[in-house]
């Protein structure tokens, strides 16, 4: 196999066969020693995190194809931190769309003059550019048409895409007593089709329970329990 990316939380590798394998790393974003998952830089480094990012996501990855969202998944090989994945193409140089349910993270920095930290919010999507160099700008619809990354068709179909997946996610998470606060997605191009594709799991999403954020592994143990 051969190395094509060498990423924040994980690398990736062109298998022979087509597919890409993805080795999930123990690093996680944060500054200064405490994680973030919003954050642009590797943080800290917490053992065990590579094989227990990649546990949650095969789990809610597993979760989401029995509603039928298609996704780019194939195999995972827990023990050794890895995915093999269908091969996809990025929306322009790499796009994220972010769920939000309450008012914290980067929402708030921006918004925090219109509401107060924490406050409910319903199911809002962001759309932002993955550039850590000019901070991840966010982008709005005719924006990602200008910059031909998406159509405005395309837009509004990955919008609701993101709204059911993430309720999915929302749900599952509740039934095991933990609240979804924000959540962050990725989609590709695969087979004609639009795409949920990357991870989900610890470096993903802002999950409470009792009113208390929870650690990274903790959340990973919590999901695949």
């Amino acid at each position: 196999m051969k190395l094509v990316k060498i990423g924040k939380t994980k690398d990736v590798y062109d298998l022979e066969d087509g597919s890409y394998l993805l080795q999930f790393k123990d690093d996680v974003t944060g500054s200064d020693g405490v994680f973030d998952p919003g954050a642009n830089t590797v943080g800290l480094t917490l053992s065990g995190a590579g094989q227990a990012g990649l546990a949650m996501t095969v789990r809610i990855f597993n979760e989401l194809q029995k509603q039928g969202v298609a996704t780019h998944f194939i195999s995972a090989d827990l023990e050794k931190a890895t995915m093999v994945v269908k091969p996809a193409t990025l929306l322009g140089k790499g796009i994220e769309i972010i769920c939000r349910y309450r008012a914290v993270g980067s929402f708030f920095r921006r918004y925090g003059g219109y509401i107060a930290s924490g406050t409910p919010i319903p199911a809002f999507v962001e759309v932002t550019l993955k550039d850590d160099e000019r901070g991840d700008p966010p982008l709005t619809k005719d924006c990602l048409e200008l910059l031909g990354i998406l159509t405005p068709q395309e837009y509004e179909n990955i919008v609701a895409q993101t709204k059911s997946i993430c309720q999915i996610i929302k749900d599952f998470l509740a039934l095991k007593g933990m609240e979804l606060y924000d959540i962050k997605l990725e989609f590709g191009r695969s087979g004609g089709e639009i795409i949920l594709i990357d991870e989900i799991s610890l470096g993903s999403m802002r999950v409470y329970a009792d009113g208390e954020p929870l650690a990274p592994l903790e959340l990973s143990q919590r999901v695949v329990s």
